[in-house]
This record gives C-alpha cells, sequence and structure tokens, in this order.
C-alpha cells in the first residue's frame, strides 16, 4: 500500500506525456480525487458532484484509482447505467490505475461490475463538450480607441505673410576728385637701341687622330715566314 501513490503519480507522469504527443491540449482528472474509485458512503450523489465541478472536453483523461481485485471499471450505456446493468459492458478494465482518454464529444458512463457496487452508488457521468469553455474567443471591444495625442493635426500656419526683407541701401557714389584726369595720350616709345654682334662661338678643336700602331713586328714576322716557305721549298 506504500507504492500505491507513488505508482499513481508515474500513471499521471505517462498519462500527461501520451496527451501531448497526440498534440491535445488535454487534462487529467483523478476520479474522485482522494476518495478514489470506491463505494462511496454517501451514494451516487459523491460522484455526481464530483463530475458537476469540472468542466470536460475531448482528449481528457479519466484515471480510475482503486485496488485491484476488489473493483473494476466499465464503460456502458446510458440504459446499463441507468439500470447498473453488468453485462455486455463497451470496455471493461480490471487494473489500476485504470485511464480512459475522452474520444468524443457525448455524454459517458461508468461502473463498477463488483456485486452491487454500482446500486451502491459507485457509478459515474460525465458530459464532454467539444471545445473548452476558454478557448472561446473573444468579442472585439465595441468602443473605438481615443486617439493618440500624437495624432492630433498640427496647426494651420497663419495666412499672414512677413514682409519681404528689405534690400540694402544702395550706397552714394562718392563726389568726383578734384585732380583732374589723367592724359590718355600713351608716352613716346623708347629709342630703338642698336643691337650689338653676337660673339663668335668658340671652336671646336677636333684631336688629331692617334698615330697608326707600330707595323715592324707584323713585318718582321712576315719576312720570317717568307723565309722559312722558301727554305721548305728548297728542300722538298
Amino acid at each position: 500500500m506504500a507504492t500505491k501513490p507513488n505508482f499513481a503519480t508515474l500513471v499521471l507522469v505517462v498519462a500527461t506525456a501520451v496527451a501531448l504527443l497526440e498534440g491535445t491540449a488535454a487534462t487529467v482528472y483523478f476520479v474522485g480525487d482522494s476518495l478514489g474509485w470506491t463505494v462511496p458512503a454517501g451514494g451516487a450523489t459523491v460522484y455526481a458532484n464530483w463530475s458537476s465541478q469540472h468542466s470536460f472536453t475531448t482528449g481528457d483523461i479519466l484515471v480510475f484509482n482503486f485496488v485491484s481485485g476488489q473493483h473494476d471499471v466499465a464503460k456502458v450505456t446510458k440504459d446499463s447505467f441507468d439500470t447498473c446493468n453488468t453485462t455486455s459492458p463497451i470496455s471493461l478494465l480490471t487494473v489500476s490505475p485504470a485511464n480512459f482518454t475522452i474520444s468524443s464529444a457525448d455524454d459517458h458512463h461508468f461502473i463498477c461490475t463488483f456485486g452491487q457496487h454500482c446500486l451502491g452508488g459507485q457509478k459515474l457521468s460525465v458530459s464532454v463538450s467539444s471545445t473548452s469553455p476558454s478557448s472561446a474567443p473573444a468579442s472585439p471591444p465595441t468602443t473605438s480607441p481615443s486617439p493618440s495625442p500624437s495624432m492630433a493635426p498640427s496647426p494651420t500656419p497663419s495666412a499672414t505673410t512677413s514682409p519681404p526683407p528689405k534690400s540694402p541701401a544702395t550706397s552714394p557714389s562718392p563726389p568726383p576728385s578734384a585732380t583732374p584726369p589723367a592724359s590718355t595720350t600713351s608716352p613716346p616709345p623708347p629709342p630703338a637701341t642698336a643691337s650689338l654682334p653676337s660673339p663668335p662661338s668658340e671652336t671646336t678643336l677636333t684631336p688629331p687622330p692617334p698615330p697608326p700602331p707600330n707595323s715592324a713586328p707584323l713585318k718582321a714576322v712576315a719576312a720570317t715566314l717568307t723565309i722559312m716557305f722558301i727554305a721548305l721549298c728548297v728542300i722538298f
């Protein structure tokens, strides 16, 4: 019995994870809260009052906590719910905690099939809507927003135009000078100076060509070769 709350917490975590994976904004409800799923001392009104305190929508999950082997939970029709008929249920879960995911917007009915448990008040009926009441779109406000101070029209400029600036006063012309005007006759040109002959340019002296190299050694060599040639001719 010490592990029962921990197991119920694990089921809540698993059920919430499944709801998130399905992409729905599901809510997990523990049937009867701390009472769980049992034969209530106050009769069937206990679960009827619990159901009326909640707004169920499609995708929500109902978790039934009970002692396995002593209770079960069966989904039944409206007639079977009213008469506590335990035969041919729509679905039946015998292991706690038992989870039912609400898949349609309709009235869903649950009972316990053990003995006289249903007649003793262990039965639950929930009404499910397709959308949550909090998700209804809010109606737009009917009053128009007051204009912002920054939107006030700028004042119309004054129609009075400023006079054009006065033009600067014309300075009076200076009085005529007492000095007589200078003569307009141009002075005679200066006398032409006699042009001097330009000095003669310096004559560039070309140095004499260097003396030819001494040809005496060449002549000696030529003479020697000639003599050797003649000697060879005589011998042969």
